[in-house]
């Protein structure tokens, strides 16, 4: 595999430090240019960030200096990169056309943006799940003109707790999904430090966070057809959304209903299907996929997010609780660690999984 080099457009923010150290020492990326605001640019990364670096870790050495371009000069990030990442923080309608005028500048864009989430020729992917819609890139770049630049965006965070976790029961025929998560407050890029609101609160509402839990996955789970990606009717999803006083991590708590009880698996078949499932991530080998993608624990009070977040570099989905349910036909709960699966190394596994099928070169 050859070295390419990319951009972290977006890169002061939560997200974007993320993105960093998770590039640090990529066997497959270089990071070569960071991008942000106008107010950013011009100062040495190390400088610009400041106090407002969040991350355990130090700011690694080859970035510390780095000088911060204007993410709004288009042309002049693109000239240097082979493609960029994308996590910025601005309104929807900026953030869609500012990805888009990247992509028609031939520079390809991994988002983390949930603007361009339900465009029907962007794909939305999770690489275990549906890395065949990948394919639906030719269609995008015959709509926007270009060569090699187009868009790929990956979910919201908290979806990646829970639908790695039904979408090896689909065969069985969900039909009804019930899902309320739990989620850390670094999902709204802040810490205990500059939200102590949040100490011993829970807060019953994510703007916008539960129309995405019951629209995104239908997506996730639709077919390409005449050059648009058509959601999935065949399953429902319905769920609440809270802010909880956790650091890192996303729980869920999940209810499934199957179509036909005579195709219900039972409880063993369930736990089978989950232990020996891998999808194109693990198959290809990619640098940042977790060697077992669903890791499942029998001990009634387990998992719990404080080591379940951890769990192979924090992109491995922990499952436990699987039982009966008196309304829908099974429970469990579910958890991921939100900026690593479901944020940064979510979209570096994105373009790990686009640079193997070659849509860089």
């Amino acid at each position: 595999m050859k070295k390419y080099k990319v951009g972290i457009i977006g890169a002061t923010g939560m997200v974007g430090q993320r993105f960093i150290l998770l590039l640090a020492d990529h066997p497959w990326f270089d990071v070569v240019c960071l991008a942000a605001s106008p107010r950013s640019a011009g100062k040495a990364y190390a400088e610009c960030v400041g106090e407002r670096w969040v991350m355990t870790s130090p700011i690694p050495e080859k970035i510390a200096d780095m000088v911060i371009m204007d993410a709004s000069k288009v042309e002049e990030v693109a000239s240097q990169v082979d493609f960029c990442f994308c996590a910025v923080d601005m309104k929807k309608d900026e953030i869609k056309a500012l990805e888009e005028s990247y992509a028609k500048a031939e520079c390809p864009i991994i988002s983390n943006n949930s603007a361009n989430r339900l465009v029907d020729d962007i794909p939305m992917i999770i690489p275990e799940i549906n890395d065949d819609h990948a394919e639906i890139i030719e269609a995008q770049k015959k709509r926007l003109g270009t060569k090699r630049g187009f868009i790929a965006v990956k979910s919201n965070c908290s979806l990646q707790s829970y639908v790695p976790a039904i979408h090896p029961l689909m065969q069985f025929g969900v039909d009804k999904v019930l899902a309320c998560t739990y989620q850390a407050i670094s999902g709204a890029g802040k810490t205990f430090e500059r939200w102590p609101e949040m100490v011993d609160n829970l807060i019953p509402y994510i703007g916008g966070e539960e129309e995405k839990s019951e629209v995104e996955p239908l997506k996730i789970w639709g077919n390409i057809v005449d050059g648009k990606i058509v959601p999935t009717d065949d399953i429902k999803i319905t769920s609440q959304c809270f802010r909880v006083p956790v650091s890192d991590g996303h729980t869920a708590a999940v209810f499934v209903s199957f179509k036909d009880a005579d195709k219900k698996p039972s409880i063993d078949e369930i736990k089978k299907v989950w232990a020996e499932y891998a999808g194109a991530a693990q198959k290809l080998e990619l640098p940042s996929a977790p060697k077992q993608f669903l890791h499942y624990f029998e001990e009634p009070d387990q998992p719990q997010i404080k080591s379940a977040r951890t769990l192979e570099n924090g992109m491995a989905i922990s499952i436990g609780r699987l039982r009966e349910d008196s309304q829908y036909d099974y429970k469990f709960v579910c958890m991921s660690h939100n900026t690593l699966r479901g944020a940064a190394g979510g979209g570096v596994l994105l373009a790990e999984l686009l640079a193997a099928k070659g849509y860089f070169d």
